[in-house]
């Protein structure tokens, strides 16, 4: 049987520099239950650059999720902010990190983010005179 959140994390490694996290930085810790069982990921992005490790310290973000959960993560499945918000996600920590690893799961886009700049306020029909 195949491990779909192995595969996942190992084609993490593989790749290297991802452009889709821009020039940001953190650590993220994944805690995935599986029973009594929990298995421990950390995924380090600098500047866009991805490691994964088993180990490591202090992590800027944890998530905690079951197995069967992160397989559907990890397959483009499930949606992290909506299982965050239906509690079967958890995160401790940094959540812009949540939101950058979302650019990362499968189903996601990989088109350049939107910009950032400050957008100009909806007018709501009235006249400013």
């Amino acid at each position: 049987m195949t491990d779909v959140t192995a595969e996942f994390f190992d084609g993490l490694a593989q790749r290297g520099h991802e452009p889709v996290l821009g020039n940001e930085s953190g650590t993220m810790r994944f805690d995935i239950a599986s029973g009594k069982k929990t298995e421990t990921w950390f995924v380090t992005i600098d500047k866009g650059d991805l490691t994964v490790s088993r180990s490591g310290g202090a992590a800027d973000s944890t998530l905690a999720a079951s197995k069967a959960l992160f397989d559907r993560l990890a397959s483009g499945n499930a949606s992290a902010v909506a299982e965050v918000l239906r509690g079967t996600l958890t995160i401790e920590g940094d959540w812009r990190l949540l939101v950058l690893f979302r650019r990362i799961l499968p189903g996601r886009s990989t088109a350049k983010p939107r910009s950032t700049k400050p957008q100009m306020p909806a007018r709501t029909g009235r006249s400013r005179r």
